[in-house]
């Protein structure tokens, strides 16, 4: 069991979501980098569609009642073990963590970049929904975000954590490069807004979340007003509201829409770690 002392700005329980259910219109959720979970779960012996958190920004602090093994990834950030004796001990983003019964494990703010990944041996047990244990913070399928004073259960280890004991992480970016492809209203827009959309930059806006990242920029024009009746999204779909202020939208994202897509992002990865401000530039798929 893991008790929640402290669940900071956001920390949910991910996975690799609900693939497979658009078609009736079931959201996808799953973690923001599902790569990060992935390594996460191989560190301390689980498969890699076993459900751990999504730790934003602010860190958490935990308690775990039985004997784990534990493991970070992701942006880089200060981890403290306090064990039962009352000594305290530091650990590592990227290395799997033996933890006692009654451990309480503290992973602090985020140094860089905005989110860490954490998996634990057997995994979070909270019950599946439509194939799933992923919190959507849109639909709310899923469990809730934690609170502090959660309780979760947890599964039966799978094996033991990997023999690891060197972590390679890279910096992140201060700019992002994202490849984009024509979207199916691209003639809702005037020709020269696409080329606009990849020549100019973008920063990310304060207002972005799991649901879709809102970039500060150029405002792209349209050729036709108004709304179009809802029709579908998909990951990455790059809506344009009113204000011509695009949007890209993220694991938690809506299933239908009424703003027209000008573009889909091949891979919204890079923005999981992405903190407001950040430059985000566009290219094309032949680039």
């Amino acid at each position: 069991m893991i008790e929640v002392l402290r669940a900071g700005a956001l920390t949910t329980v991910q996975d690799q979501g609900r693939p497979g259910w658009a078609h009736l219109g079931v959201p996808r959720s799953g973690a923001l980098d599902p790569a990060a979970l992935r390594l996460a779960n191989r560190l301390v012996g689980n498969d890699e569609h076993a459900a751990g958190l999504e730790i934003t920004l602010t860190g958490c602090a935990l308690r775990f009642t039985r004997a784990v093994a534990v493991a970070l990834t992701g942006t880089p950030a200060d981890v403290l073990v306090e064990w039962p004796a009352g000594d305290t001990r530091p650990g590592d983003v990227g290395l799997p963590l033996a933890l006692p019964a009654g451990a309480v494990l503290r992973v602090g703010p985020a140094r860089a970049g905005v989110r860490t990944w954490l998996a634990v041996s057997g995994g979070i047990a909270v019950e599946p929904v439509l194939g799933s244990r992923a919190t959507d913070t849109l639909s709310g399928l899923g469990p809730p975000p934690l609170r502090d004073g959660d309780r979760l259960p947890l599964g039966t280890p799978a094996g033991p954590p990997a023999p690891v004991d060197l972590a390679v992480t890279g910096p992140l970016p201060d700019e992002l490069r994202l490849t984009v492809r024509p979207g199916p209203r691209q003639d809702w827009f005037t020709p020269e807004a696409l080329e606009l959309l990849c020549r100019d930059a973008y920063t990310v806006s304060p207002d972005s979340n799991r649901v879709g990242a809102r970039l500060a920029g150029a405002a792209l024009p349209r050729a036709v007003a108004g709304e179009l009746p809802s029709e579908g999204l998909v990951l990455g779909a790059v809506q344009v509201p009113p204000s011509g202020q695009p949007l890209v939208f993220l694991a938690d994202h809506p299933t239908t829409g009424g703003y027209p897509v000008i573009g889909v992002v091949d891979d919204v990865t890079p923005l999981a770690q992405a903190r407001p401000g950040t430059t985000v530039t566009f290219h094309g798929p032949q680039r």
